[in-house]
């Protein structure tokens, strides 16, 4: 149906508020390397960033003067006013170096479009990472890696217990396991004008000053492999040294550095017992300085922490406490003296990523008892841990087990999630005892409780009395980016969903569920990587992921299907091109969501070795191996390796890929030789590819399944003459699956893009707006409150993955039509507004943070009639595209408005 536009109006907001040189123009949030006020800056050339914010439409930043100083007021770099729109990634271009552990401040100002200027910003900060050849420190721990009898090498899948290696772990030193505590004192006897602590704890650490736990993070530092890269923290104490007498405390616990099994186990590796390294820097308001190390004069003892693993739980006993241990009066007389040992041999690095924090908080919404136990629902499957308060006797013991799902009979079942875990708290008989594990997590939704009651239950049993109960969902605390909501509540639900899996796969790594595997496993990231950019502002996790990649991979060049490799699978659970392509693929999508090729320039090696290696594999330019569209739906089939379409279409297709964005790569580094060689080898893969997958007669890729036209759409293999015929045969083959998808793992998000960038949205819709499996919608109707991992959760695995969660990038740049142009890495300086106006929807509201600032979307349809309200980002344009125009509208930084007559009868294009 055609439509007439009767309206298209911009509401201007006219500046009335003049303050100041600017009128309307001032800096908002400022960052150093994508962080507020950074305490570890770990490259010689930080870059700086700024929003910008003004009370009138059209405004954009013309230049800037950017201005540094040191700790002493001194200007170490001004940069002088630069002509320029950019406000984002403007690297530190000073003559000076900028010293290792030294604070700096900077400010900046701008001009805008009418030649005004802005007030300089306020004053930000930002510190240097120290020189590590100066970080003086020693690893101490109980007992050194040579006597705790820990098997060398990584873990093999198939180990079992009863094997040379299984008995080997066994019979380590069970001082190697322990969780301990270490303390030192020293004194501080003139005014402080700083104090830096960096620290490494492994696997994790609690670090306290004078009693006080320091910081709110959970499980710092975060994972990696320890062979190549072992991260620390900094923490700033100068607020918390006291004149006189201090003591600095560490609780030590195991994580992935230390897990050596005990109840149920994915795998054991072991890179060293419990150590601790840890360097305080004491600058004193004279000049003078004094440092504080991990060295021989510390002392530890055993925490009353009896056992941690991440697979297996976490049991506590409460009587073991020492009150005041890291306290400067507490004797420590009793205490032994540490070992100094060689520490791990990876490379020491700045942790920059955002850690991983208890973010929320849910409380019980349902207790039955069954039994001599008690179940309590708390309503929401996560990522964590439950915290409590208990009053009882001392010694009694409870044990808290939890689990995703529960049995016919009301208990709980680990069965999908891996067994026996659980926590067990011993008490000390001293009124109320609060307590919650910690260097160990679950995901879970219901806790079982043996040993204690409720408070207020008719139980007359003399045992602990649980007085409160929560549970805490523990994720990476990389800030909430997007913002998603429309008329239809299955995908509101959906979204909810999604985020939910996400949140709790969001740790060091991206897992793939938080409970039997927590494994960061790689496909998640490419295949998801527009969701997770929308929903999460990843600018500091994503270099951590890149780094993980870096490190995990072969020297032959294979990228592992999971990074950290903890453990060593085998076949396509190692070697799958689905997976290993998240090495070339997803700092692409950085670049894209964060205008910032760093990753790329950084990694490129990472993505030459890769390519090539596939290179290695295939025959012809035909790879045929991996576990291709993994758990695509089929009935019939149980789930796992590829039923619909066949393996090497799969693999191929990424091959082709990752081939082409090296071309890219090649390109923006200026690798002139790589790039005529990888484009001469992009074409011949197509070929290859056409020659082997494609059938003219039927105008059909492989089996005809939707993956395998859908994936040679999406990844531009398909020659133009044959698009309207494979797209046709595309649509038939939905049509003919009573408009339900038959995809999986990797074959959903080429499906869902292959439609909503051929027009197709209103085929998206159809598919996606049911309660049926397989579909969103059924999991709602099941109850589930994070994703499942197959469409179908009755048939068990996992229900809290988000690996099926590609429908999130449709959600964004579909439905609320924020979006960037074709092939663009502008990092949404430049972007376009095309929202798409399908099936019954009347109306969609969405957001996206951006570094220049949020995007936001929100329309409706009423009465025929298409309203928008829009707001673009100062310093930011955008392409406003309304629904069934081919031209646009242009808008700079503002709030807009938008109508057009869509007519009582009009509906959106498509099937």
């Amino acid at each position: 149906m055609n439509c007439i536009l009767l309206l298209l109006v911009a509401t201007i907001h006219l500046n009335c508020n003049l303050a100041g040189p600017s009128g309307s123009l001032t800096i908002g949030k400022q960052l150093c390397e994508l962080e507020e006020a950074p305490l570890l800056v770990d490259t010689p050339t930080p870059r700086f960033g700024w929003q910008l914010h003004s009370t009138e439409n059209g405004v954009s930043q013309t230049a800037y003067e950017l201005e540094i100083f040191d700790s002493g007021g001194n200007i170490v770099w001004k940069s002088g006013k630069v002509i320029s729109d950019q406000s984002q990634h403007i690297p530190y271009s000073g003559e000076r170096p900028l010293e290792a552990g030294e604070q700096y401040g900077w400010r900046v100002r701008v001009w805008d479009n009418k030649g005004n200027g802005s007030p300089w910003s306020k004053m930000s900060q930002f510190r240097m990472a120290p020189d590590l050849n100066k970080l003086n420190a020693q690893w101490i721990g109980a007992i050194k890696r040579k006597d705790s009898n820990l098997p060398e090498g990584r873990d093999y899948h198939s180990v079992s217990d009863s094997s040379e290696k299984g008995e080997r772990w066994r019979a380590t030193n069970p001082l190697s396991k322990r969780s301990i505590y270490l303390r030192r004192t020293f004194k501080v006897q003139k005014r402080v004008k700083s104090a830096i602590v960096y620290i490494s704890g492994l696997g994790h650490y609690e670090l306290s000053l004078n009693g006080k736990k320091i910081g709110n993070d959970q499980f710092n530092p975060l994972w990696s492999d320890y062979d190549k890269t072992v991260y620390y923290n900094g923490y700033d104490l100068t607020a918390e040294l006291t004149r006189g007498e201090n003591a600095v405390g560490v609780l030590l616990g195991n994580g992935f550095y230390n897990e050596q099994g005990g109840r149920y186990k994915k795998m054991q590796v072991s890179f060293g017992p419990p150590t601790l390294f840890l360097k305080l820097c004491i600058t004193y308001a004279d000049g003078s300085t004094a440092e504080i190390i991990s060295d021989n004069k510390w002392k530890y003892s055993p925490s009353p922490i009896l056992f941690n693993s991440m697979y297996g739980g976490e049991d506590y006993d409460a009587r073991l406490e020492q009150p005041g241990w890291d306290k400067p009066d507490f004797d420590d007389s009793n205490w032994r003296p540490v070992v100094v040992d060689d520490g791990p041999k990876g490379e020491l690095r700045a942790q920059t990523a955002t850690p991983v924090k208890e973010m929320e908080y849910f409380t019980v919404r349902e207790i039955r008892r069954i039994g001599e136990s008690y179940i309590l629902d708390m309503g929401q499957n996560l990522s964590g841990y439950p915290a409590f308060t208990v009053t009882g006797k001392r010694g009694d013991k409870i044990r808290l087990t939890v689990a995703e799902r529960i049995n016919d009979d009301g208990s709980i079942n680990q069965t999908q999630s891996g067994g026996p875990y659980y926590y067990e708290y011993t008490l000390k008989g001293e009124g109320e005892e609060s307590w919650h594990p910690r260097f160990s997590y679950y995901g879970y939704r219901y806790i079982q409780i043996e040993g204690a009651k409720p408070a207020k239950s008719p139980d007359n049993r003399d045992i602990p009395v649980i007085r409160e109960i929560r549970s805490c969902f523990v994720y990476n605390s990389a800030e909430p980016a997007g913002r998603f909501h429309s008329s239809n509540e299955i995908f509101n639900n959906a979204h909810t969903l999604i985020v939910n899996a996400i949140k709790s796969n969001m740790h060091a790594v991206f897992t793939d569920c938080p409970h039997r595997e927590k494994l960061g496993w790689l496909e998640q990231i490419h295949l998801n990587g527009p969701g997770l950019y929308y929903n999460f502002n990843l600018g500091r996790l994503a270099p951590k992921i890149m780094q993980d990649i870096h490190d995990a991979q072969l020297p032959n060049g294979l990228i592992t299907s999971i990074a950290p490799e903890y453990v060593i699978f085998e076949g396509g659970f190692r070697d799958s091109p689905e997976w290993g392509s998240a090495g070339v693929i997803f700092p692409f999508m950085y670049y894209q969501f964060y205008g910032d090729n760093s990753l790329i320039v950084k990694h490129y090696d990472v993505m030459k070795r890769y390519v090539d290696y596939l290179g290695t594999t295939a025959k012809e330019h035909i790879v045929s191996h991996g576990l291709g569209d993994w758990c695509d739906y089929r009935e019939d089939q149980p789930y796992g390796v590829s039923h619909n379409t066949p393996v090497p279409l799969s693999a191929t297709a990424h091959y082709y890929m990752v081939i082409d964005y090296l071309t890219q790569a090649a390109e923006m580094t200026g690798r002139e030789e790589d790039l005529a060689y990888y484009s001469r080898l992009r074409e011949d893969v197509k070929s290859a590819y056409n020659n082997a997958f494609f059938d003219k007669a039927t105008g059909q890729y492989g089996t005809g399944s939707q993956a395998s036209n859908a994936i040679s759409l999406f990844a531009g293999l398909v020659d133009p003459e044959q698009k309207e015929a494979v797209i046709e045969n595309l649509i038939k083959s939905i049509e003919a699956n009573g408009y339900r998808l038959s995809t999986g793992d990797v074959g959903n998000r080429y499906l869902f893009q292959a439609l909503a960038r051929n027009g197709l949205n209103e085929m998206m819709y159809r598919m996606h707006n049911h309660s049926e499996v397989p579909g969103y919608g059924f999991q709602l109707q099941f109850g589930a409150t994070t994703l499942t991992e197959l469409w179908d959760p009755r048939k068990g695995a996992s229900w809290n993955h988000f690996m099926m969660g590609q429908i999130e990038e449709w959600f964004y740049r579909s439905l609320a039509g924020i979006d960037l142009e074709e092939n663009a890495y502008s990092g949404f300086k430049s972007f376009k507004i095309a929202p798409q106006v399908v099936g019954d929807l009347t109306d969609v509201e969405a957001s996206y943070n951006t570094l220049y600032g949020t995007i936001s979307v929100k329309w409706k349809v009423d009465n025929g009639q298409f309203v928008m309200d829009i707001e673009v980002p100062v310093n930011c344009e955008a392409k406003v595209y309304l629904p069934r125009e081919t031209g646009y509208t242009t808008v700079k930084g503002g709030k807009y408005h938008f109508s057009k007559e869509l007519g009582l009868h009009w509906q959106s294009s498509g099937r």
